[in-house]
């Protein structure tokens, strides 16, 4: 089963960079995608970015130009670096993984424990 290790998050000014990372620690599963959900206080989580296996991306409207995503497949890891931060990403960045667990063609989705973003002045 896919096991997702969240790492980074913090304190950051508005305007800054961060990055954050997840790691597949599980087995027995091939993952298809994989990125982040993000929930900021009285919203619901909502997509912010996301690749698959070909290196296809999607990524939130405001999160485009800002954000990028990337995967390294062979590790089962997947990074977001975000730049030009804001106070509306101030949220809880949950990673995700959309995987296929070995001899089924069922699809599950995963999540992290999660990686708070937070600006400070």
């Amino acid at each position: 089963q896919v096991q997702l290790v969240e790492s980074g998050g913090g304190l950051v000014q508005v305007g800054g960079f961060l990055k954050l990372s997840c790691v597949d620690s599980g087995s027995g599963c091939t993952i298809e995608t994989m990125g982040w959900h993000r929930q900021a206080p009285g919203k619901q989580r909502e997509l912010v970015a996301e690749i698959d296996s070909v290196g296809s991306t999607n990524y939130a409207d405001s999160a485009v130009g800002r954000f990028v995503v990337s995967r390294n497949k062979g590790k089962n890891s997947v990074h977001l670096q975000m730049s030009s931060l804001r106070t509306e990403d101030n949220a809880v960045d949950y990673c995700h993984a959309k995987a296929r667990r070995w001899g089924h063609t069922n699809v599950g989705v995963y999540w992290g424990q999660g990686a708070e973003v937070t600006d400070s002045s």
